[in-house]
């Protein structure tokens, strides 16, 4: 692994499908580790925290400290600090993430600011309609992601990207989009790990918004088909990934050939 210092994965799709561990996933894990390879998680997951997330994977045999993880929600309470300090914000998510979201002042009623998380229940017609009204009132809205698609047990569902082309073209306003594939959380996450880019390799099940954005900052490209990839998806695509495997199980020989 002479020419990779880390691995940024991505989490749902790639070493878990619905919380069930990606058989292999475990043992490349521990593998890095012990070579002394520098791990990162970048996920758009809206439903849990940090915290969490790495007391469940460790509870799956995977172990993750909290500190490995970079969440949608994190980078946008972080975003919101730094763009819109002390303003009142709508969270419309579908998860209790508050622990991520710390110093982020909260009013549904009288927001300043619209943050949508992910789409779940809580995106029904009349809070994106209202959603709507605030824009069209000169309201700011910010995303956490812009992702399209995100993969359950029994099946793929529509996510926050789906619904935010609709808002933008109604209202006039751009939304901004802090997780991925915003570069922001491809940064933080080689931030954390004391990486350079060019020596990290992006593991994703999503080429567009996952594999393709790490590329762009010079990362190693690696498409796994499991989890929401689609041939039909890669078969259409421009822009191809450096590489592709079957799982990631399959990614420690593919970095001994980097």
């Amino acid at each position: 692994m002479a020419g990779v210092d880390g691995v940024l994965f991505d989490i749902e799709g790639v070493i878990v499908t619905s919380w069930v561990p990606v058989p292999g996933a475990a043992e490349v894990l521990a593998g890095l580790r012990e070579r002394g390879v520098h791990r990162a998680f970048l996920t758009n997951t809206t439903s849990r925290t940090c915290a969490q997330i790495a007391e469940t994977l460790s509870g799956l045999g995977m172990p993750v400290e909290p500190a490995e993880i970079v969440t949608a929600a994190s980078l946008t309470a972080e975003y919101l600090r730094q763009t819109y300090p002390g303003r009142r914000c709508w969270v419309l998510n579908h998860g209790d993430v508050d622990a991520d979201l710390e110093g982020i002042v909260r009013d549904e009623d009288d927001p300043e600011v619209v943050v949508l998380g992910g789409a779940g229940p809580e995106f029904s017609h009349r809070a994106l309609s209202r959603v709507a009204e605030l824009m069209l009132d000169g309201v700011p809205v910010v995303a956490m992601h812009r992702g399209a698609t995100w993969q359950a047990a029994d099946g793929l569902r529509i996510d926050t990207g789906v619904y935010l082309p609709g808002l933008e073209e109604l209202s006039g306003q751009t939304v901004v989009a802090v997780g991925k594939p915003s570069m922001r959380g491809f940064l933080a996450a080689a931030e954390l790990m004391g990486t350079e880019p060019d020596r990290m390799a992006v593991v994703g099940d999503d080429l567009h918004a996952e594999v393709i954005p790490g590329q762009r900052l010079g990362m190693t490209g690696i498409l796994v088909r499991t989890g929401k990839f689609r041939q039909s998806v890669l078969d259409l695509a421009v822009e191809r990934p450096d590489r592709v495997v079957d799982s990631v199980a399959d990614l420690p020989e593919l970095l001994d050939t980097l």
